[in-house]
């Protein structure tokens, strides 16, 4: 396996990860759980030592339906920092390819509810995002030199609201 040009060229570790399939049938529990308990179980807060789980919505590019997912994330300010890897695959997610299109969604949070808007970040930003990860996963560059591609790291801003006048 080659290393993609946009990591650096060190000793390929290659962490080991689960069959693919094992990876969808937990996101579906996962979501399950999340669906049946109305929230109050599977999703928890980011803390210093530890990423958190939030569930966000977005509106499908072709279908216009809510599609919910859920996201590890960590916060960075009033900002909500995410990747898209799709478990490590090498496709980007379909709540990716959403937010490209559209990008305003609602996020859901352990203990509240906000309204987003989602960009890449680029340059400084995200090497400093990406170092922020790196500090909750030591595999982080391993994974993904597994995808063809830059994982892009996802900033999610609270939407500010014009008043009505």
């Amino acid at each position: 396996m080659t290393t993609p040009k946009h990591l650096p060229q060190s000793k390929v570790h290659t962490p080991w990860l689960p069959p693919r399939w094992f990876i969808v049938l937990a996101w579906k529990i996962h979501r399950a759980i999340v669906r049946f308990s109305g929230a109050r179980r599977g999703l928890w807060p980011a803390r210093a030592e530890r990423w958190g789980t939030m569930r966000v919505t977005t509106v499908g590019r072709r279908s216009g339906q809510e599609r919910p997912v859920i996201l590890g994330y960590f916060e960075d300010g009033p900002n909500l920092v995410t990747m898209a890897m799709n478990g490590w695959g090498e496709a980007e997610p379909a709540w990716w390819l959403n937010l490209q299109a559209n990008p305003h969604a609602q996020v859901q949070l352990p203990d509240e509810n906000r309204r987003v808007v989602a960009h890449a970040a680029t340059g400084d930003e995200r090497a400093a995002l990406w170092d922020r990860w790196r500090s909750y996963d030591k595999n982080l560059d391993d994974l993904a030199r597994r995808r063809p591609h830059e994982t892009a790291v996802v900033v999610l801003e609270p939407e500010v609201t014009q008043p009505l006048v």
